[in-house]
């Protein structure tokens, strides 16, 4: 053929690309928003939105018998459609999660106007979110569900396992940006309670499709936490941050231990301690506290571990008892017969306690408990580097507690109380929880950034510079 011919072929062919090309730009969608915080309402909407949580089930819920749950799960979108975003057809297509409803992995590449009329319950009345989430977070759901979702199976097998080509040290690597928050072994931050403790490890290994959209994401709510997708991350990190997060341990005994010592019915998600006083309290009369206080471990052997030995051997809270220091020498089985009432009956926690929590409370006996006194000047000043210890607050508590200290008030608006307040007249307690977080909340645990207790001290030395009301 001639090149006389063939040009006027190529032109009319272009002339029909641009045609198309026209077509396609004029049904192109006008919305503007933010994908990645459409990722976060995906998740957990009022959450992400710091709105009123719903009341009730979702009026679809009812359509489906086979997955129990009720209430605010059945609000999320994860819950329907899985982390996996193929619904029936994926993780959630069996098990607990079971719905049977649909995926919404169909919805890539999807006009997001339609998908926001979906979401407007344009198919569904009872699809329609437009009474509890606004235009905008609307819009940016839409368009996360037009170009934000990935298919997991470039990233993680059936089996929960990463693909073969997952590279654990180059995972690391990406893990130390994550660590800054939820430790070196990622187990400064317990996301559940101390009766199934969850961590960064326990996510990634059972259930990786969750842990996938979270790193991608970030966690609803939790606006320090970087979003994957806004870092540009590849299809390979992820790969690569899954083989090593599923390396991490899913157990952290001696933290857990400390904050059952600390209030372990808090720690272990319970509304409310057991009734009446703890049976050994009637045969001590000097500390007068009743209920709840009563059945703390701290209540009897004190935070210094040392019971009527140490700083409660005098005051409103001697009872008399002793403290715990020697019994760090004891077996694991000897210590266990202490709390499970074969020593003496009236010491018996196995009403309230599965072998873990014994475990973990041994773990703690044994290895966590470590005398204070070369930290704790008799006037209750920490010997610290308060400069070390800014940096530290600084790092970590400062995200909760505010730059002053003073963003979380443990008392009232009568009698305040914040950390300053508690480092200055309880530094043997600030030492405890800095070590090992706060039962019943997400406040991490020292220890588990790898801190030392010189570097803890450091922190209290620091908090006692901050104010007290």
């Amino acid at each position: 053929m001639h090149t006389k011919r063939i040009f006027p072929l190529v032109l009319a062919a272009l002339g029909v690309f641009a045609l198309i090309l026209a077509g396609c730009a004029s049904q192109q969608s006008s919305l503007t928003g933010n994908p990645a915080r459409g990722g976060q309402l995906y998740d957990k909407w009022w959450a992400a939105l710091g709105t009123e949580e719903p009341v009730g089930d979702h009026p679809l819920w009812a359509t489906q018998t086979t997955n129990t749950r009720s209430g605010l799960d059945t609000w999320r979108c994860k819950e329907c459609h899985g982390w996996d975003y193929k619904g029936a057809d994926g993780a959630y297509g069996s098990g607990s999660h079971f719905t049977g409803f649909i995926g919404v992995i169909t919805m890539d590449g999807k006009d997001p106007d339609e998908i926001l009329a979906i979401l407007k319950g344009s198919t569904n009345p009872d699809h329609d979110f437009s009474s509890v989430m606004d235009e905008q977070a609307l819009i940016d759901l839409a368009l996360f569900l037009n170009q934000s979702m990935i298919d997991d199976a470039t990233i993680v097998n059936a089996d929960k396992s990463p693909l073969p080509n997952g590279n654990a040290n180059a995972g690391k690597t990406i893990f130390a940006l994550c660590s800054t928050c939820h430790g070196i072994q990622g187990t400064a931050i317990n996301f559940d309670n101390d009766s199934e403790p969850e961590y960064l490890g326990t996510v990634a290994s059972g259930n990786p499709w969750e842990f996938i959209h979270k790193a991608r994401f970030g966690q609803p709510g939790v606006g320090i936490m970087p979003a994957g997708v806004t870092m540009n991350r590849q299809t390979q990190e992820y790969i690569d941050l899954l083989a090593y997060v599923q390396s991490l341990p899913t157990e952290s005994f001696v933290t857990e231990g400390g904050r059952l010592y600390d209030n372990w019915w808090k720690a272990m998600g319970m509304a409310e301690p057991p009734a009446g006083d703890q049976p050994l309290w009637a045969t001590q009369i000097t500390n007068t506290r009743t209920g709840g206080d009563t059945w703390r471990c701290k209540e009897c052997h004190g935070w210094d571990y040392k019971g009527k030995d140490g700083v409660y051997g005098s005051g409103s809270h001697l009872t008399g008892f002793p403290g715990l220091m020697d019994a760090r020498n004891m077996s694991a089985e000897e210590l266990t017969a202490w709390l499970n009432g074969t020593k003496n009956p009236d010491h018996d926690f196995s009403p309230y306690f599965e072998e873990s929590q014994f475990s973990m409370l041994v773990a703690f006996i044994q290895t966590g408990i470590v005398d204070r006194a070369p930290y704790v000047n008799d006037d209750k000043s920490v010997k610290g580097d308060t400069a070390h210890g800014e940096s530290l607050f600084n790092s970590v508590c400062a995200r909760c507690h505010g730059a002053d200290g003073k963003n979380i008030n443990f008392g009232d608006a009568a009698e305040p109380e914040f950390v300053g307040t508690v480092a200055s007249d309880n530094p043997w307690e600030a030492l405890h929880k800095g070590s090992f977080g706060q039962p019943g909340t997400h406040m991490p645990a020292g220890l588990n950034f790898g801190w030392t207790l010189q570097d803890i001290a450091d922190l209290i030395a620091y908090l006692q510079t901050l104010p007290t009301k």
